[in-house]
């Protein structure tokens, strides 16, 4: 790459590294998980950047090698064993603070317990605010197959938190 490539590039990874890692973090429920997909992201693109003639399609890109990782990596063996961390205590808070940390927490426990293909659509749609098209873009697959996926994703996290659901409906 010459240097104008390279300065483009940092100045891209400056600007969405944040948000990258933010949406590795919902599809992953670990912080040090998000930041080896963010990682591999950015390494593939880096990688790939001369390549690239399409430059508005970037984001589209890194999301769709961050799904592509996370859904890889769980199929892993050794990612199948789950590590319980302790939270630490929580300091005194602006009212209603402690509900939505509570709420928060009770759906990305909720996530983690979906199927990887399935979580990756909920939280594209849902926490990303991608439409059915461009879920199935990122995903490389047909659209009836992310509304299906979308369907069985809800159902399923509607069992996984069970009561924890109502409890939420009431806080909201």
């Amino acid at each position: 790459m010459d240097q104008r490539e390279e300065q483009e590039f940092a100045t891209y990874f400056a600007a969405r590294r944040e948000a990258v890692r933010r949406m590795a973090y919902l599809l992953c429920g670990d912080w040090h998980r998000a930041d080896d997909l963010a990682q591999t992201a950015f390494v593939t693109l880096h990688r790939r950047w001369h390549k690239i003639r399409d430059r508005e399609a970037l984001d589209a890109y890194v999301r769709r090698v961050v799904v592509r990782a996370m859904i890889d990596e769980t199929r892993r063996p050794w990612r199948r064993e789950h590590f319980v961390e302790q939270l630490p205590d929580q300091p005194d808070s602006a009212p209603g603070t402690a509900d939505r940390v509570t709420t928060r927490q009770t759906l990305l426990a909720g996530l983690q317990q979906v199927a990887p293909r399935q979580r990756a659509v909920l939280v594209l749609r849902f926490l990303e605010g991608l439409d059915v098209s461009g879920v199935a873009a990122v995903l490389g697959c047909t659209e009836g197959t992310v509304k299906s996926q979308t369907a069985r994703g809800l159902e399923s996290l509607r069992n996984v938190l069970g009561d924890a659901l109502d409890d939420l409906r009431s806080a909201s």
